[in-house]
């Protein structure tokens, strides 16, 4: 009821990084809902990854195009169970250009030369968290399209220097879209907190997906 008596409005929350409230509609984050449990059931499933200091991360992640594991992709899971990936559907680029043009503005024709090869699916559920990071290990700085279904979570948005202020806390909404590129495309993020039972029932969904589409700059 808040958000229809006041609408959120498109926000720079820094120079290339844009957030754009509730642009995915509810059709088609019941579509891409529906893709998300497709590929959690593999062929790689959707798992807690392990890092290479021994802890897990309380996420549980699935990739489509490109596999990730810390700190590498590959086309095939060698850390799960050794499969290809499933292959990287269009509708996502065709997606993630129209991301483009909604936040920078423009067409996604004219987004065209956004060529994303790599979905990380993230699931949260209310206990999950993601520690400060930056998106590094692709050999592209192609901007990042974060998409969010589900639970509300607080996204920390910060600097390209370190993990500490300043940052930007935002919340994202299920349907928001967050694009960061340019001047932000390796400032550290995180995802301190999700709110857990804020999704709206019709969704199916208990928990927070989050949809990340990126350009590796890799080839077969």
């Amino acid at each position: 009821m808040t958000a229809e008596l006041f609408p959120r409005e498109r926000v720079e929350v820094a120079p290339g990084a844009v957030h754009v409230p509730g642009w995915l509609s509810p059709a088609r984050q019941r579509a891409l809902v529906a893709s998300c449990r497709e590929w959690a059931r593999g062929p790689v499933p959707i798992r807690h990854t392990r890092l290479p200091g021994g802890g897990v991360m309380s996420v549980m992640t699935v990739c489509v195009g490109w596999h990730w594991q810390p700190y590498r992709y590959s086309r095939t899971a060698d850390d799960v169970n050794g499969a290809r990936v499933a292959a990287f559907p269009h509708c996502l680029a065709e997606l993630g250009r129209e991301a483009l043009a909604a936040a920078y503005g423009g067409t996604a024709a004219g987004r065209g030369e956004y060529a994303p090869d790599t979905a990380l699916v993230n699931f949260y559920d209310g206990d999950a968290r993601m520690g400060m990071h930056q998106d590094k290990d692709e050999r592209s700085g192609a901007p990042v399209v974060s998409l969010s279904i589900g639970d509300t979570c607080v996204f920390r948005f910060g600097n390209t220097e370190g993990r500490g202020r300043p940052y930007t806390d935002v919340e994202l909404l299920s349907g928001d879209l967050f694009v960061f590129g340019g001047a932000s495309r390796f400032a550290y993020h995180g995802v301190p907190r999700v709110m857990p039972g804020t999704a709206d029932p019709a969704l199916g969904l208990a928990g927070r997906l989050n949809i990340t589409l990126r350009e590796t700059g890799l080839s077969d």
